[in-house]
């Protein structure tokens, strides 16, 4: 994570601004629950009505909810309310209270009211309604009060009777009729009271009877209803709410109706603003992670362009071209991913989590026990994933390199008939890749089915436990459902978090292979404060005491090399094979550095001098003819792209390449395809010694450039050289002795040793080592000729 991090620390700003988005997304996808809950729990079961205290009642149903109201709290009610006799926005003939501003735009006042009128609403919603509850205290409440006026009846009869003189009873005793006729006055008066309480409604019961009455009667009612939940108390009133707005002439239809369309239109706009935001978060992930691609491949291939041949010996072809593309892809798709998901989730979560805890707090046990099953799941897959992740890249790289060989010695598998045989090995490298790669998709595929087993049933738990809160009138329908939203966002965030700690060992690995590419030191570099050449060098170059060994061998391959190779003279090297000709000369590009002893060029030490500065200098042709895809024109000019078609054309002529060009029907245009596989061998190589030709460098290198061509061609080519060379040092590694026949200086390697140095008739008779090489590819006149030539110079001498 901390080498990737490096990578994108360049686009920190857009990382920045990435962030910024991902709150404003998570903030739209965290709302739409709310809204949805809005919609349900308001718009539908509460008819649109969201607000708790009525924006204007009537003076009747006003007077109703005073009935329930505790004196002391009847004036803070009035206070909130501006009684006026009309109002032109309902249609109402009468007195109406309308909420005042201050107390509506204030939800500390707002909400002191909803205190002392939530319980009374609940219960004018009731008796007016004729709930079965209700009903039950009304009647309960009639028979009190007809068992108390019928007590009041007979303690006022026994007081009456007890307050008589006996002159009054006695009158009463010899007079029945009238007696009878006192008593049948009061029964009807009972019986008038009785009737008249049972054809009332509650609240002209609770007009008869006295305050202190009253209020005992209410402070019972507000016992019995204070472990009711505050959901219940919200949803009576708004049903009350519903009823006063009728009463007023208002249309609840068209309120319910604006409110759901209203709040429709907000998640309408939500969802178009996260969609806007997801789509520019994947924008700019995606700018950043390809840019930061961009980035790796460049650094590394400017890092392997300028590695030296230690290290490709160290880091394989294959392995390189593994890292440059596949390893780099893998950095790319997590950055996307972190940039797009990892760190969305943990807002997500988080805001969720709160989201939850301000919707549902009993029911939060069930996403811990969520959470808690997926990282569960998790760990399992991890612990049985992760060490195949880890060899995946390497096999990935076997396969590449099998690939490589077998495609690039095609024709030696079919010279040799072995197309069976790396037919298995190819088989077997692509079978051990697929055998792990399956596994680790399987691994995956056994997640996903996992993960929605568990969210299924987490949304299951929810429904059952959220129905019973619904049932006790703890929550409502609408709460349950943004609740199982929101558990779904926050166990998606985990999930997406666990994804990608699934993922992220692979591209660690893919990070670590791509570092070590970067970090690794070039034993080649050039100095911080370099020299520079003369303008006036002719291209000398020197040997003084050169020896090399390569890295990590035991025995050096040259031992104190020393010679001049002067301009306008040709320096032969000649040898065994494994004598060391080709490692001689790759020192004097740097290819690799001197181990002892030091090389110059115009008398400044190679190493002196910047990589670039000294090249310019050189005109090398290898051993074997390397040419790039375009064209053969771009081929020769390829060191000197400023050349003009008449230095082309030269160098053509030179190389002797002309003869086989002018035959092709686009002639320098031609095209060239990759590796030169188009044209012939010798074909290859002319146009390889050509290209250096046309560079015109002060110092011309052939490493056995020669060897592919016939011997017709080879005079002609060398004496064109010869000519156009005069100037120039010309460094010749050749196996044939005819190629070297006149060079003014020919060095003799034997076992990483110089055996002679002369010309090619004096090492014939100084140099055990030339005669031998010689005496395999001369004919015995030839050899007996040059010798006297020799021995005839000396004596004229």
């Amino acid at each position: 994570m901390r080498k990737l991090f490096k990578h994108l620390k360049p686009y920190a700003a857009t990382i920045a601004a990435i962030v910024v988005i991902l709150i404003v997304q998570a903030y739209c996808d965290l709302s739409l629950p709310s809204y949805t809950s809005d919609i349900v729990n308001v718009g539908i079961q509460q008819g649109g009505i969201d607000e708790k205290i009525p924006d204007a009642i009537a003076e009747e149903e006003m007077n109703k909810l005073l009935l329930f109201v505790a004196e002391e709290d009847q004036q803070t009610v009035l206070d909130a309310y501006e009684k006026k006799e009309s109002d032109s926005d309902y249609k109402y003939d009468g007195a109406i209270y309308v909420l005042k501003d201050s107390v509506k735009k204030d939800e500390e006042k707002s909400g002191k009211v909803f205190d002392i009128l939530g319980k009374p609403m609940l219960l004018t919603y009731g008796f007016e309604s004729g709930s079965d509850t209700t009903k039950k205290m009304e009647e309960s409440m009639k028979e009190n009060m007809i068992s108390s006026i019928k007590e009041q009846a007979e303690k006022q009869a026994e007081s009456m009777q007890s307050q008589m003189t006996d002159e009054q009873k006695a009158a009463l005793a010899a007079n029945p009729e009238l007696a009878k006729k006192q008593q049948d006055e009061m029964q009807k008066n009972i019986d008038e009271q009785v009737k008249k309480i049972e054809n009332a409604d509650i609240f002209e019961i609770l007009n008869m009877i006295p305050d202190e009455q009253r209020a005992d009667v209410i402070d019972k009612i507000s016992e019995k209803m204070d472990d009711m939940p505050d959901t219940m108390l919200e949803q009576a009133a708004t049903s009350y709410i519903k009823e006063t707005y009728s009463v007023l002439g208002v249309n609840t239809d068209k309120i319910q109706n604006r409110y759901i369309l209203t709040t429709g239109g907000k998640m309408l706009a939500l969802a178009f603003l996260g969609m806007l935001a997801s789509v520019t978060v994947g924008l700019l992930a995606s700018r950043v992670a390809a840019s930061t691609g961009r980035d790796l491949r460049g650094k590394v291939f400017k890092k392997v362009v300028g590695f030296s041949n230690a290290e490709f010996d160290r880091f394989s072809t294959a392995s390189l071209i593994t890292r440059s593309t596949n390893d780099i892809q893998q950095i790319q798709m997590l950055a996307v991913m972190l940039l797009r998901m990892v760190m969305y989730a943990p807002i997500m979560a988080i805001g969720g989590v709160f989201k939850v805890l301000h919707t549902n707090v009993s029911m939060s046990w069930i996403i811990v026990l969520g959470v808690i099953l997926i990282v569960m799941v998790v760990a399992v897959l991890f612990i049985v994933a992760i060490p195949k992740f880890k060899i995946l890249q390497n096999l990935v790289d076997r396969l590449n390199l099998v690939t490589r060989e077998i495609l690039t010695g095609l024709p030696v598998i079919r010279a040799f008939s072995t197309e069976k045989h790396e037919e298995e090995r190819f088989d077997k490298a692509n079978r051990d890749l697929t055998r792990t790669n399956l596994f680790v998709n399987r691994a995956m595929t056994f997640m996903m089915p996992m993960m929605m087993l568990i969210m299924n049933g987490i949304t299951i738990l929810i429904v059952w436990s959220g129905a019973h809160g619904v049932s006790d009138g703890q929550m409502q329908v609408g709460d349950m459902m943004a609740f199982i939203q929101y558990t779904m966002q926050i166990i998606m965030s985990f999930l997406m978090i666990c994804m990608i700690s699934i993922m992220l060992p692979r591209a660690a690995v893919a990070a670590d292979r791509v570092d070590e590419i970067l970090t690794s030191e070039t034993a080649i570099e050039d100095r911080k404060t370099p020299e520079k050449l003369g303008e006036n060098g002719k291209g000398e170059v020197e040997f003084h005491h050169v020896s090399f060994r390569y890295p990590g061998a035991e025995e050096d391959v040259l031992h104190d090399i020393s010679f001049t190779a002067k301009p306008g003279q040709t320096t032969a090297i000649i040898g065994s094979t494994g004598s060391g000709k080709s490692t001689m000369i790759n020192l004097i590009p740097r290819f690799y550095d001197v181990t002892e002893g030091f090389i110059t060029l115009d008398g400044k030490d190679v190493r002196t001098l910047t990589q670039h500065d000294l090249r310019e200098e050189l005109g090398y042709v290898p051993q074997k003819g390397v040419l790039f895809s375009g064209t053969i024109a771009s081929n020769i000019l390829y060191g000197n792209p400023d050349g003009s078609e008449a230095e082309m054309k030269e160098a053509a002529e030179i190389a002797q390449a002309t003869e086989f060009i002018e035959e092709k029907h686009k002639k320098y245009e031609s095209p060239i395809a990759q590796g030169g596989s188009n044209v012939s061998g010798g074909q290859k190589q002319r146009l390889s010694i050509a290209r250096a030709i046309a560079k015109k460098p002060k110092v011309y290198i052939f490493d056995d450039s020669f060897s592919a061509l016939d011997y017709k061609t080879d005079v002609t080519l060398r004496a064109a050289l010869k000519e156009k060379t005069q100037d120039s040092t010309v460094i010749i590694v050749a196996q044939r002795i005819s190629t070297i026949l006149h060079a003014e200086q020919i060095i003799v390697l034997d076992d990483g040793k110089i055996a002679g140095i002369g010309t090619h008739k004096e090492l014939l008779k100084s140099c055990d080592a030339y005669y031998q090489i010689a005496s395999s590819q001369l004919s015995e006149a030839e050899l007996a000729r040059d010798l006297n030539n020799e021995n005839d110079g000396k004596e004229e001498a």
